[in-house]
């Protein structure tokens, strides 16, 4: 079956960096649009990133410039390099794969001290 498993998540001081990675398993990786959300407490799943097959990518307004998804079709990986990281960019982050089905991995904890 599909599995998602996302590692890469701890806690970071602000302005500081972490590198979020998807290992994804049980699907042909390289036909799947693949992308970053995180949820905060008390908030809704939002988008962070999506990389589409061919690798066009996609941001939230409040990442640009700061964070970067890329993938790796032979690794089948897809990471989030997050840089310059801030308070409210704490939060479980979530690894989604879409193609005719949509799957979530477990999420990552990434929180940002101030």
């Amino acid at each position: 079956q599909v599995q998602l498993v996302e590692s890469g998540g701890g806690l970071v001081q602000a302005g500081g960096s972490l590198r979020l990675s998807c290992a994804a398993s049980g699907m042909i990786f390289r036909i799947y649009a693949m992308g970053w959300y995180r949820q905060a407490p008390g908030k809704q799943r939002e988008l962070v990133a999506t990389i589409t097959t061919d690798g066009r990518t996609n941001y939230a307004d409040s990442v640009k410039g700061r964070f970067t998804i890329s993938r790796d079709n032979a690794k089948n990986t897809v990471n989030l390099q997050m840089n310059n990281l801030k308070p409210e960019d704490t939060a479980v982050y979530y690894c989604r794969a879409a193609y005719t089905s949509t799957y979530w991995g477990q999420g990552t904890q990434v929180t940002v001290s101030s």
